[in-house]
């Protein structure tokens, strides 16, 4: 297949920042820009069942592969089609048993060798930027960095050295792996769960903006990038790689330690909206900068500490680690900070995991209004809260707040998803079945 590139964009040299993708022509806010299947993907553990292994497709009437029944297929068409990538699994998962547990990034560099063995040509993924073009920052990655590759070397040659021959030597795999570290997606679904990871090759070419004028979706296992503000020729296409909620110093930090470069953009060098993120609660005498920076210091270490604690702790010790915490933080903080959202956000999953919707309920609706100041318009993560909102209102049959949300959450995911978009379907229906 030859480079045909993408219409409408093409790959240029970036000021500052190597390359980059650049607009040809306008583009309005909601038109697909372009539309890019993944070069390799691979469905997480947790979603076997409930989504088809090879399109992604979510639906209750899956079949389970014969072999190692671990493994669901819409139909005999869909078997057909990933049993290339899933006979790598297929006998290891029998072979092992309850002892095959690869990480999801492992499997998914399983499938690109097997894929870079089979595959001559560029590939429809490919058409602006080749896989193996990919950063890998070897000379940038710190002793845990370092480490975590190595981990993922030593289990990729454990779970399928007896099923890949020759796997590539030592210094190929370190590369591959920073590689697909650096440049990898997670597929998501409409409220934000997370489906499986992938590689889009020409989505990678983007670089990172705070205030992005496109988004990526997924339909299946093809992105779509979509404008979410006015694009005209000569423009640059800026995707965001990171969480936006958080403040300038705190977005830096997490490109730098994930990325490997500083942020420069308009939003990082202004800092416009830090003083709204980082609301002080109205105190008799106003606190100074070292306790304010002594709260941020508590407030990232106890998010660090919940993700490593979502692994051992039960769900209630979980909530009581999320109340105590915003207890603290509430001190100094105000409600709108982020910290305290980040916060609130955690306990509304737990509530939802635990099935108390009024819980739920309570801190969305806490953090939904600060959620659509801090975030840029068309954001997933305030579209996916109206719609956990909605839904939650229309199971505790509060009808008219139900639909108020469902409304919102459409607005932005129209824009985002585009209007043809099976999650948008979806959305519509439960709208219309409260007439």
């Amino acid at each position: 297949m030859k480079n045909e590139g993408i219409e409408g964009t093409e790959r240029f040299l970036s000021p500052d920042k190597g390359r980059g993708l650049q607009a040809l022509r306008h583009f309005a806010v909601g038109e697909l820009v372009f539309a890019c299947p993944a070069y390799s993907y691979v469905l997480t553990v947790n979603e076997r069942g409930a989504h088809c292994e090879h399109c992604f497709t979510r639906r209750e009437d899956l079949f389970k592969c014969g072999k190692c029944k671990q493994a669901y297929y819409c139909n005999v068409d869909c078997q057909r089609g990933d049993w290339t990538m899933h006979k790598l699994e297929c006998v290891a998962m029998c072979a092992y048993g309850e002892n095959w547990c690869p990480s999801e990034t492992v499997r998914l560099v399983a499938r690109i060798i097997m894929k870079q063995r089979v595959t001559t040509e560029r590939t429809p993924s490919e058409r602006l930027l080749l896989l193996r073009e990919f950063e890998a920052h070897l000379d940038k990655m710190d002793s845990e960095k370092e480490e975590m590759n190595q981990t993922d070397i030593a289990a990729l040659h454990h779970f399928y050295s007896r099923h890949i021959s020759d796997l590539p030597d030592e210094q190929a795999l370190t590369e591959l792996f920073a590689q697909v570290n650096c440049n990898g997606f997670t597929i998501e679904d409409e409220e934000l769960s997370h489906l499986g990871s992938a590689v889009f090759p020409d989505v990678a070419l983007m670089n990172h903006g705070c205030s992005p004028n496109v988004i990526v979706t997924y339909k299946g296992t093809v992105a779509e990038v979509r404008a979410v503000q006015e694009i005209n020729p000569g423009d640059e296409i800026f995707n965001s790689y990171i969480d936006l909620l958080y403040p300038t110093d705190d977005r830096k930090e997490r490109l730098l330690d994930s990325y490997f470069f500083t942020c420069q953009c308009t939003e990082c060098t202004t800092k416009s909206k830090d003083k709204a993120k980082m609301e002080i609660r109205k105190l008799s005498s106003p606190p100074t900068q070292e306790e304010i920076q002594s709260m941020v210091h508590y407030s990232k270490n106890v998010i660090e500490e919940f993700r490593r604690a979502k692994h051992y702790k039960t769900p209630s010790e979980l909530l009581e680690m999320c109340e105590l915490s915003q207890e603290k933080m509430g001190a100094l903080f105000a409600d709108t900070n982020v910290y305290m959202l980040h916060m609130m956000y955690q306990a509304m999953g737990v509530c939802l995991y635990m099935q108390d919707w009024d819980g739920a309920m309570s801190y969305g609706e806490k953090i939904i209004h600060p959620y659509s100041v801090h975030y840029p318009a068309y954001s997933l993560n305030v579209a996916s809260m109206y719609l956990k909102l909605g839904r939650l209102y229309l199971g505790l049959e509060k009808k008219k707040p139900g639909v108020k949300a469902l409304k919102k959450a459409l607005a932005i995911m129209e824009v985002a998803h585009g209007k043809d978009h099976l999650y948008v379907a979806e959305v519509k229906r439960e709208i219309e079945e409260q007439k």
